[in-house]
């Protein structure tokens, strides 16, 4: 067997010395830092359509307002903020400026939407430049919505879960207005989206049929106030009559997630008023989705869900 060079001896055992003393001075990463060693800085940012109601708008400010220390108090997000697709500021493109001004690298954007429409799959992912629909740009650019790209990496939740709470939610507020199930039947009105009206129908004939398990209320018909009905109030009138044929009272209630007086007062008052006897045919209660409960508790587990995401993805994050 050949000797080894002393030299290379030398080596390998200054290699074994220095190794070990290098490894222990290396810096833990910092919790949610990115590959390039920026800690990362996470923001929430709830979105919802937008209205000309200040009502209506004040319903999805209270909403952040009740999650908002749960979010900051139990996770690692930072700041939380509500953004309107549409008709007022502070505006989706807005917010995103805010949060990179402020230098937050992640956003997690969560959509207050009832179920699929062009917004949710189509407009809000082209606002923030991650698509670029050909309709949804040339109806941005008619409605003078902004476009703004974000340095800060966005994560869009999926769309609220309403396989359970809107059911528990519609059957609740059913309740209140009703006395004698067995005469009465269940009328929904919701805003819809013709674009995906199969979906919308499946969702309603769902939350009917859970009443109708529910309640002894046994007969259920839906009708539209928003585009499907281009805000017209007959299909409220249609919808209600529909149940009136077998029913002696016809129940009322929004689908619409928080209350705005041109659609709850004007499109689906003026529906009723149509129906003849309407005072003692129709109950109705002018009321909507939120506040709910059940809806926070889950804008709460989403964010934490993709949080948990967001932190364990060592992604690299532009600067």
């Amino acid at each position: 067997m050949k000797a080894i060079c002393p030299k290379i001896i030398s080596s390998i055992l200054l290699l074994a010395l220095i190794a070990p003393l290098e490894f222990s001075c290396k810096p833990e990463r910092a919790q949610g830092s990115n590959l390039t060693g920026t800690k990362k800085k996470i923001g929430v940012l709830l979105v919802n359509h937008g209205s000309r109601s200040e009502t209506w708008r004040n319903s999805l400010l209270n909403l952040e307002a009740r999650v908002k220390d749960s979010i900051l108090n139990n996770t690692a997000v930072e700041a939380t903020k509500t953004a309107f697709m549409e008709y007022t500021e502070p505006s989706i493109a807005t917010r995103l400026k805010e949060f990179d001004a402020e230098g937050f690298t992640d956003v997690i954007i969560v959509p207050i939407f009832l179920t699929v429409s062009s917004h949710s799959f189509d407009d809000i992912p082209t606002i923030i430049g991650t698509k670029e629909d050909p309709q949804s740009l040339e109806t941005l650019k008619v409605d003078n919505i902004e476009r703004y790209t974000p340095r800060a990496q966005t994560h869009i939740t999926p769309l609220l879960d309403f396989s359970d709470i809107l059911k528990k939610n519609i059957l609740r507020r059913t309740l209140t207005i009703s006395d004698t199930p067995a005469k009465e039947g269940l009328v929904l009105i919701a805003y819809g989206d013709a674009t995906y009206s199969k979906e919308w129908t499946a969702l309603l004939n769902d939350v009917g049929e859970y009443v109708k398990s529910n309640s002894g209320i046994d007969n259920h018909s839906y009708g539209w106030c928003g585009h499907v009905a281009h805000y017209n109030p007959d299909s409220t009138t249609v919808a209600i009559n529909r149940v009136l044929k077998n029913k002696e009272v016809a129940l009322v209630v929004p689908v619409l997630v928080a209350h705005d007086e041109m659609f709850q007062v004007k499109i689906i008052g003026d529906g009723i008023a149509n129906i003849k006897n309407s005072k003692e045919k129709v109950k109705y209660k002018a009321d909507s989705i939120l506040p709910d409960t059940n809806i926070e508790n889950w804008v709460i587990d989403v964010v934490t869900e993709y949080l948990n995401k967001i932190q364990n993805n060592n992604v690299a994050v532009a600067p």
